[in-house]
């Protein structure tokens, strides 16, 4: 970053000694904006060339005044060089500092960043989740391919950000990673939760964020209808990778569990409880939440089916994810579902087509899928024409008589 950039020595007039010496002082100047500061020396007016700004004639003090001059302005240019070269942050308040040995370490970015996340991560499970520890540890990942990648640095004072810095980690993020929108902007809120925390310690004084807008859009979340789960658990595979991974899917759908929560699934998660009846117990693998699902007829029928697996507590066949939402398309494809079906569509289906629309409250649906706020769970709850056709003749059922009576006046 250019900057303008002068230094001056001056006589301070006004604090004149009783001898009739006056102290000389220099003044830094950087961008228009300047400080000063006592050179502990004094000089006597009558010698001083207030236009070149050193002390005149042959007498060995005003040798040495000049010596002091030139010896403080060739180490205030260092100063400046050395303060461009290293942090590209330049002002005349830190060339003083630096000067005089009272500059204290800028806070950097990187470091604020991993200051924060080694504190947060022993609250993991406790206020915070994993999956949340685990994006601003990607985001600090992120921010450091970043500055070496477009600014060439290793780290950067938290007080040079701003918003060009803002606008050009959002290019970056879009150009390399083409991130979903809801992914690049949690990046950036994350960065903006650093920029909270500087300023809270003083660190910074202005926000860089003040201009900069973020808003998350809510997903879509897609799920398949009652109908589509039919085709699904209808359909005959001659290829067993495909059957398993269909039968995993129809696992997911009844179950709501993620595909690192099927992945992980083992006989210890499987328990008797309440009135005798089977459920799955465990923590989510991304939050590390708890959840408890009654497991209905076809989950279960799904595990009787793998039960006989001597070489794995695990209690499904389940593959890595890549080859398993690739083997998912191919069986929504043949079976006439033209919907991006993925491992994470049964979740949605669970709680929108099995849990919702049959009517299971959205607190008993978050508490299953093991959500750390109802506001989560509303996001899956989409109301389908079918629900809203059988609530309404419900209601129509419900409200008979009195339009019967009520009709007569129309």
């Amino acid at each position: 970053m250019r900057s303008t950039f002068k230094v001056l020595f001056f006589l301070k007039r006004d604090k004149q000694k009783a001898n009739g010496n006056v102290p000389l002082f220099c003044r830094i100047t950087v961008d228009g904006k300047e400080v000063r500061f006592g050179m502990k020396k004094d000089v006597n007016p009558k010698f001083w060339d207030v236009n070149a700004g050193k002390a005149t004639g042959r007498s060995s003090e005003a040798a040495e005044i000049n010596t002091l001059v030139e010896n403080t302005k060739a180490a205030i240019h260092k100063v400046y060089r050395e303060l461009q070269e290293r942090d590209n942050y330049v002002t005349a308040e830190r060339v003083r500092n630096v000067f005089l040995g009272a500059e204290t370490k800028q806070q950097t970015l990187l470091e604020l960043m991993d200051t924060h996340n080694r504190e947060r991560k022993p609250l993991i499970g406790i206020s915070i989740c994993k999956w949340c520890h685990g994006s601003y540890v990607r985001t600090r990942e992120r921010m450091a391919d970043f500055l070496r990648l477009w600014y060439n640095l290793s780290d950067i004072p938290v007080r040079e950000i701003d918003h060009k810095f803002i606008c050009d980690f959002e290019a970056y993020l879009t150009v390399t990673y083409k991130p979903a929108h809801n992914t690049l902007t949690q990046y950036l809120i994350n960065l903006k939760h650093i920029i909270c925390v500087a300023m809270e310690k003083d660190y910074i004084t202005k926000n860089p964020f003040s201009n900069f807008k973020l808003q998350k859009q809510n997903p879509d979340r897609g799920f398949l209808t009652q109908e589509e789960i039919e085709k699904l658990t209808a359909m005959k595979f001659k290829n067993i990778k495909l059957e398993e991974s269909r039968d995993i899917f129809i696992f997911c759908c009844f179950t709501g569990l993620s595909y690192s929560d099927a992945a992980n699934l083992t006989k210890q998660h499987i328990q008797e409880s309440f009135g005798g009846k089977m459920w799955i117990k465990g923590r989510r693998q991304k939050t590390d939440t708890e959840y408890n699902i009654p497991l209905l007829n076809i989950p279960q029928l799904i595990l009787k089916k793998y039960a006989d697996n001597p070489t794995s507590d695990k209690v499904l066949p389940v593959p890595w994810m890549a080859s398993y939402n690739t083997r998912l398309k191919e069986i929504a494809k043949a079976c006439g579902i033209e919907k991006n079906v993925s491992s994470h569509l049964a979740r949605h289906t669970f709680a929108t087509t099995i849990a919702l629309t049959k009517g299971v409250p959205i607190e008993t649906v978050s508490k299953m899928l093991g959500h750390t706020s109802i506001k989560t769970t509303q996001i899956y709850a989409k109301v389908i024409n079918s629900k809203i056709s059988n609530d309404m003749d419900m209601l129509a059922e419900k409200l008979g008589e009195m339009e019967t009576k009520m009709a007569v006046n129309f």
